[in-house]
């Protein structure tokens, strides 16, 4: 159930359980509930478990920590993926922001630790590019944080091709977490996949069901036309909206790592079911078709 994620990394499960609904912006489960998660996802097979500081407005990492620990699995057992770089409107600051100086950087890597209760992380991943980010500074913070073993890998998220090779030059990545779905195509076509396969890196996706909105109402025609093409296409094979789409990102010849957004465990079986599951490339073809509206040219 395992796979590296790039040459010489570390291994990740191929479902990954996105923690982000867990806590208080989404199910809000309790400590009892969210350990007998954390277990139910292991019987499964999903060991790891993609967090990022700002989840639950700063919260949810220590919801997990909390809960981790009462389930009293060994740490070697699970993967921990956690990402800074975003910040919040405090006290001390009127607008959100980014920081990817290396004092901040330490900062958050140390209060995930802590929240999370655990002396390392086996990523570490930039949340989302800065304008003003220093290449050189976000490298030599990343190689001091690796030499003292507080993280173990270190890759990106939402970066586009160019931003992921300017960091590439300073520093190993080991992958680009990025947006990616049956609605979301761009990184079929911006050149991010075409970047991550240059670099012999993975992409872990987010929200790969469209955050839901496949299953959601909508009075948008344009939505609805597109939905009941992707409809017309799964009818045809039997398929479920989700498995069509968890099926669609699967088929990608260079591997990409789907991260679930549910909190709920038979949602997340759905998506290990498509493990042992597979889809032609006409199949492909015509999901692809079916959303975009138009044959391939």
């Amino acid at each position: 159930m395992k796979e590296n994620i790039a040459e010489g990394e570390i291994q990740l499960s191929k479902i990954i359980a996105g923690v982000m609904n867990w806590g208080v912006w989404g199910a809000d489960l309790n400590t009892t509930s969210m350990a007998a998660l954390i277990d139910s996802c292991l019987e499964l097979g999903v060991s790891t478990f993609d967090h990022a500081d700002i989840y639950g407005g700063y919260t949810t990492e220590e919801a997990f920590g909390k809960a981790f620990k009462a389930s009293g699995v060994q740490r070697e057992k699970i993967e921990l993926i956690s990402k800074f770089g975003i910040v919040y409107p405090t006290d001390n600051s009127k607008v959100k922001a980014y920081n990817t100086t290396s004092e901040y950087i330490i900062q958050q890597v140390e209060q995930s630790l802590k929240n999370l209760q655990c002396d390392y992380l086996d990523v570490l991943l930039l949340h989302r590019p800065s304008p003003i980010m220093d290449a050189r500074q976000i490298a030599d913070t990343v190689d001091h944080l690796k030499e003292s073993g507080k993280i173990k890998a270190f890759g990106v998220s939402n970066f586009t091709a160019t931003q992921m090779e300017l960091l590439s030059r300073h520093t190993p990545l080991c992958t680009n977490q990025v947006e990616a779905s049956l609605l979301h195509l761009d990184p079929y076509l911006d050149g991010t996949f075409d970047c991550c396969q240059k670099l012999n890196i993975h992409p872990l996706i987010w929200s790969p069901l469209a955050g839901a909105i496949l299953f959601t109402t909508s009075n948008k025609s344009s939505f609805l036309e597109q939905r009941d093409r992707i409809l017309t296409v799964c009818n045809t094979y039997g398929w479920t909206l989700d498995q069509a789409a968890y099926l669609f990102l699967l088929h990608h010849p260079f591997r990409l790592f789907p991260i679930t957004g549910s909190s709920k465990l038979n949602r997340i079986k759905l998506a290990v079911d498509c493990l042992n599951q597979s889809i032609s490339n006409d199949q492909f073809f015509e999901l692809w078709s079916a959303s975009t509206g138009v044959k391939v040219p």
